[in-house]
């Protein structure tokens, strides 16, 4: 995908008032994308907004203010928090989130516990309050975590069943972290694979869409230093890329593609 392409899905998205499930279909014909790009897409914009709205709210005195405000309209519905998050422009998990830090921890639980065993809450409006954020927040909190892991191990899975079948052995990072190494790649491969002109010693999955900020960060915290350590490799953005990325790097080895090609060379 050009870079003018994807600053206009960015925009497009960033700018819709729709609910995700409407903004996705409606970009995805705009633009002529797969769901899957959009949806990816729409993600990192997503957490993008989270980073700099959760800055705003990190501190405590803030979150006290905003949940005297909250009780202060006695609303005892399921939708209440739901409500309010709406009109602060927060995700609702993330402020149910910031209520249970509040009101709930203890030194045995954190929040993030409590959001996945809810049932720890005894106020039971307050828990009522809660789960209907988690039932109806389709940006934020643990199902959309286990979301988006799910996704990651699928197309992990669909890797290494390629590989398999073209009988390319390897090793995944449990076995190499089980050998000793820290930083590793998804896969590296036992041995080397030519893909046309370029040697691939590794694989990284990334069931995502590579733009410049992400690919810029995976760069500086994974992809040079599984450079440094086993040589070139390849990353796989599943739901494609910033087409202007791939040329950045490719002198040094480090290539980008969109899916696992079907023929590849076995270097012995």
């Amino acid at each position: 995908m050009l870079m003018e392409t994807y600053l206009k899905i960015a925009k497009f998205v960033e700018s819709s008032d729709q609910d995700a499930a409407s903004c996705i279909s409606e970009a995805s014909t705009v633009f002529q994308c797969t769901h899957n790009t959009v949806l990816a897409i729409f993600m990192q914009i997503v957490q993008k907004k989270l980073r700099k709205v959760s800055y705003l709210y990190c501190d405590q005195r803030v979150q006290t203010d905003h949940w005297k405000q909250f009780k202060s309209q006695k609303d005892c519905s399921k939708e209440a928090i739901y409500n309010v998050a709406k009109r602060m422009g927060l995700p609702p998990v993330m402020l149910a989130k910031m209520f249970i830090e509040i009101n709930e921890l203890d030194k045995n639980q954190t929040s993030t516990y409590i959001l996945r065993n809810i049932s720890v809450i005894e106020n039971t409006i307050f828990r009522d309050q809660v789960q209907y954020c988690l039932e109806n927040d389709d940006q934020f909190g643990p199902s959309i975590d286990l979301i988006k892991k799910s996704i990651g191990e699928e197309y992990e899975l669909i890797l290494k069943d390629k590989l398999t079948f073209m009988n390319v052995p390897f090793k995944d990072e449990n076995i190499l972290r089980d050998q000793g190494y820290d930083k590793t790649p998804d896969l590296l491969l036992t041995v080397p694979i030519a893909i046309g002109d370029h040697v691939i010693n590794w694989i990284e999955s990334k069931a995502s869409f590579g733009d410049e900020v992400s690919h810029k960060q995976y760069l500086r915290e994974q992809y040079w230093s599984y450079w440094n350590r086993f040589g070139s490799g390849l990353v796989i953005y599943w739901f494609g890329f910033v087409d202007e990325l791939a040329e950045q790097t490719l002198d040094k080895g480090i290539i980008i593609m969109d899916h696992m090609p079907s023929k590849v060379a076995t270097l012995f």
